[in-house]
This record gives structure tokens, C-alpha cells and sequence, in this order.
């Protein structure tokens, strides 16, 4: 009798139409899945790249389509393809899944896989602020921005930055408040934000910090009259044409409460093949499901807390996850590679191919700069600088893991041996590739600390 991972599908449904959703159907075909397969949209567009929405929001009219970018052609790929009717209930049990739709619909499928994406973060009351998430989203925002006006953005993480510096290029009078103590201290932590800072006077743009805004209204009749005012929690007050609320995302996993148990920022906990694991948080009132459940749902993309090999348990919201989940997700779903959560020592004794390892990467062009950040910084990281960020030309920032260690390990030279958990290259364009290199790898990146801090020296040349 086969094993329910084994157990031959005749039908998915996939909820999402973004990168990992597109993804996900590609994968299904090539690896010969001749069922129904049905894909639900929320925007009702084909599949397209968000990235470029704030990197090149004056430069490109319309979105990235993914048929013309990575030859996904959804159309083509599935039987049941609605992009306009996005999911709002899920319901699970051991025989089959049920998706209803917005439009009343339910979908019977014998799985699903979750790639419903992340959602913007907007506070209440603050409905007087634009977000920046889809393509329509894009097209407002670039119709508003004309030289003169006044943009408030809230938040200097990377939407926020990335857009400051476009909008203030295209002539636009550009103050950015944020509530930490420098920019992107959330994702880069506080000394490497703080290098970061001197690019908003550089490009124009008023940088306030160390400062919460307390709200968002309408604006005043004095002031303008069709736009809105950002009152700070430190009493001062901001007038503005628009106003940019560019404080994070979270999974867009609100339709599966009561459904499936979530995480506490809303996040679907898998393991390394994608498969849900069923863990949530105390507070959710979800039940636990039936192993034979469980092994109906899958999750990719921005929903899934996934395990890494190297990383452990990663959050969401990298693109190369999206990208690159799906491939091995589907491999698991179909039940040509059962193993694809074990451990690669596991693998390696049973004979199998590894499975390659991506690290988490995000990309960004903000405020003149181009940054690639690999792995996942920890607040409780050292930093270590490789180049001057002072002086013209590119550097990088290293993130060593500070494990307490009784026996250190050193070269031969005496140097210091560290572990690496993430790498972050700021006007670097030469190291990206290698450095990716070094990080996509099933094992830690250990370096020669000593070697590694100087720019003459490749990085892979101080490999340990």
C-alpha cells in the first residue's frame, strides 16, 4: 500500500499567481504531473515581478510579466486558471482539500500549495497613506510623483528607501521618517544602518529619525487641502502631497484563520521540502491536523517559514525563495523525491543527489547604491567591515556568528577562523557571484578573518 506522500494526485489547486505561484505550475508540468491543476489570482494580472515596482517605478509603464521574463507561460501550464477570484477559506482533512473562493466557488482538489504572498503593512487610521505592493499600487504612485511635490514616506527599510531615492531624482521634495535610530536597522542592524544613513542628504532627501508618527489624516485646509499631515509622536507636524506608509509586510494569511494554525506574524512553518508542519502559535485558535492532512498542504513563497540547512528556520520575503522552493516543493508533492526534507549527510548515505541550497537574497537600488544581502543577519551578529565605506568604491559588511566557543579556531597563520551568517555587498558588483557562490552552499561559510577583511584578497581565497 503506498504511503500517503506517495499517493498518486489527480488534481492541485495552487493558491497565488506571484513569482513562487507561477513557479509552482512550471514545476508541476515539467516534472510530468498530468492532473488538473488549477491556479487562483488575487490582482487579476498575470504573473509579474515586484521587485522592479520600486527599484525602476519611473522607468518602467508596466509590470515585469513573467511569460516574457523567465518563459512562464501560466495559460499554458493549467486547466483551471482564474486571476481575478482569490481564495478565502481552506478547508483540510484526510481525503481531500477544499478552497472556496471569492466568488462563492469551492475548489476539490487532492493538495494544495499555499503561495499566497505577503501584504503590505498598514496601521489603522492611517488610511490617508498609499502603500506600495502591486502594479496598480505602482501606477498611482507614478502618476503623483512630478517635480515639487512634497512625499512623506514612513519607514527607511527597503521599499521606503528605494522609492525616497526615485521620487527625489525625479524632482519630487522627499523627508523620510523613521522610528529606529538609522535606517534598515531591523534588517542590517544598527552599525551598518548607521553607514547608510549619509546617502539620504546625499540624494536630497530629509531624513528624521529616532521618531514614531503618531498619525496619519487628511490634509489641513491651510496646508493641503487634497493631500495629507503626518503628526509625529514628538508633536511636529509634516505636510505632504502623499504619504508612503513603507513599514513592512507579513504573510498574506489572514483567509486561512481558523483553517490552519499560523505562526505569531501570521507565517506557515514547513520544512525543508515545503510540506507543512502544523506548528502555530499558543494564541491560535486553529486545531491540529491529521498527519494525512498535513501531507495535503504545501507552502511556498513569502507564506512559508521554511527550515534551512544553514540557516535554520527562515521567514518569508526573499525573492530567491520564491524562485527556487518550488522546483524541489513539487519533487516532494509528487512523490519522486520522498527524502527532500532529511538532512544531506542523511541523503548522501541513501545514495541521493543533494539538493541545492540558496541562501536568502535580497537585492536593492536605493539612494544612488546597489546592495545584495546573503543569509540572515542576527542582532546578536559581529560586524566586521571588508573596505572603507568612507572611501569611493564598493565594500562589504560580514556577519559573524557569535558562538561561544571554549576552543577557537585558528589558521595555521594564527588568523581567527569565524563562521559567516550572512554578507552584505554594497556597491560590490564584481564579489555578487562569487559571494553567492560561497553562501548557497548546505554547510556554514567559515573564513580566515583575516584574510577575508582585506579587498585585495578574493573571498573564496580565504575559505577555511
Amino acid at each position: 500500500m503506498p504511503t500517503p506522500s506517495a499517493q498518486v494526485l489527480s488534481s492541485v489547486v495552487v493558491v497565488g499567481a506571484g513569482l513562487a505561484g507561477a513557479q509552482t505550475a512550471a514545476a508541476l508540468r515539467k516534472h510530468g504531473f498530468e492532473g488538473r491543476v488549477t491556479v487562483l489570482g488575487a490582482e487579476g494580472l498575470p504573473p509579474y515581478d515586484r521587485p522592479p515596482l520600486s527599484k525602476e517605478l519611473l522607468k518602467r509603464t508596466e509590470p515585469v510579466w513573467l511569460s516574457d521574463d523567465l518563459g512562464v507561460d501560466l495559460p499554458a501550464l493549467v486547466d483551471d486558471l482564474r486571476l481575478a477570484d482569490p481564495a478565502v477559506r481552506l478547508e483540510v482533512d484526510r481525503e481531500r482539500v477544499v478552497v472556496r473562493t471569492a466568488s462563492g466557488d469551492d475548489v476539490v482538489a487532492d493538495a494544495v500549495v499555499l503561495a499566497s504572498g505577503s501584504e503590505p503593512v498598514r496601521p489603522a487610521g492611517w488610511d490617508s497613506a498609499v502603500t506600495l505592493h502591486t502594479a496598480a499600487d505602482a501606477e498611482r504612485l507614478r502618476a503623483a510623483l512630478v517635480p515639487g511635490m512634497r512625499l512623506v514616506v514612513v519607514g527607511a527599510g527597503w521599499i521606503g528607501a528605494e522609492v525616497a531615492g526615485v521620487a527625489a531624482g525625479a524632482g519630487a521634495r522627499v523627508t523620510v521618517v523613521e522610528a529606529g535610530p538609522v535606517p534598515l536597522e531591523r534588517q542590517l542592524g544598527r552599525r551598518v544602518g548607521s553607514l547608510l544613513a549619509p546617502w539620504y542628504d546625499a540624494a536630497g532627501v530629509t531624513l528624521v529619525t529616532d521618531v514614531a508618527v503618531d498619525q496619519v489624516l487628511p490634509g489641513s485646509h491651510e496646508g493641503s487641502p487634497d493631500g495629507a499631515r503626518v503628526t509625529l509622536a514628538d508633536g511636529r507636524v509634516l505636510e505632504a502631497d502623499l504619504v508612503l506608509a513603507a513599514v513592512g509586510a507579513r504573510p498574506a494569511s489572514g483567509w486561512l484563520a481558523g483553517s490552519l494554525p499560523r505562526e505569531a506574524n501570521g507565517g506557515l512553518r514547513v520544512n525543508r521540502a515545503g510540506r507543512f508542519m502544523g506548528v502555530r502559535h499558543p494564541t491560535d485558535p486553529a486545531g491540529r491536523l491529521h498527519l494525512d492532512a498535513l501531507r495535503r498542504v504545501w507552502v511556498v513563497g513569502d507564506l512559508a517559514t521554511r527550515e534551512h540547512p544553514v540557516f535554520g528556520a527562515v521567514p518569508g520575503g526573499h525573492w530567491s525563495a520564491a524562485l527556487h522552493d518550488p522546483d524541489v516543493t513539487v519533487r516532494a508533492l509528487l512523490g519522486l523525491d520522498e527524502r527532500a526534507a532529511e538532512p544531506e549527510h542523511v541523503r548522501a548515505r541513501l545514495g541521493l543527489a543533494p539538493i541545492p541550497a540558496h541562501a536568502p537574497y535580497v537585492f536593492s537600488q536605493q539612494l544612488a547604491h546597489d546592495l545584495a544581502l546573503f543569509g540572515v543577519p542576527s542582532p546578536f551578529d559581529e560586524v566586521v567591515l571588508r573596505g572603507d565605506p568612507a572611501a569611493s568604491g564598493g565594500w562589504a559588511a560580514l556577519y559573524l556568528e557569535n558562538a561561544l566557543d571554549r576552543h577557537p579556531r585558528r589558521t595555521p597563520d594564527g588568523h581567527r577562523v569565524v563562521t559567516v551568517r550572512a554578507a552584505l555587498l554594497v556597491d560590490s558588483p564584481r564579489e555578487v557571484g562569487q559571494v553567492r557562490k560561497l553562501m548557497n552552499r548546505d554547510e556554514p561559510l567559515r573564513l580566515d578573518l583575516t584574510r577575508s577583511l582585506d579587498p585585495t584578497i578574493k573571498l573564496k581565497d580565504a575559505v577555511v
